[in-house]
């Protein structure tokens, strides 16, 4: 038999065990005054197939997510990324070859020039 949980209007709570085919109590016990059920949140926990898979399974959803970056949206991004790896890497190298590499070869090209 299931409990149930009464507040009556002057604040007093109390709780009556009935069965669910049973009417509802409609007159505070110690008052005599109205009442009203009160209501209380169930916890319900989802598991399984079909719900969010960010609250179960890391491997899974791992998974899950390397495939979509390489077949969905997130591919756009990783060759974004790429590209900027390759471009950092190589402008390193342009710029040390534009510099002249010690004094004497800039001096030996002013004298070749005269």
């Amino acid at each position: 038999m299931p409990i149930y949980e009464y507040r009556c209007e002057k604040g007093h709570t109390f709780e009556v065990m009935q069965k669910m085919t049973d009417e509802p109590i409609a007159v505070c016990e110690t008052h005599g005054t109205p009442v009203q059920r009160v209501f209380h949140p169930v916890a319900v926990h989802f598991k399984g197939k079909g719900f969010y898979n960010t609250d179960y399974g890391t491997r899974r959803r791992n998974r899950e997510l390397k495939e979509s970056a390489e077949s969905g949206a997130d591919k756009y991004e990783a060759t974004q990324k790429d590209k900027k790896e390759k471009d950092a890497k190589a402008a390193p190298a342009a710029d040390s070859s534009s510099k002249p590499k010690s004094s004497s070869d800039a001096a030996a090209k002013k004298k070749k020039a005269s």
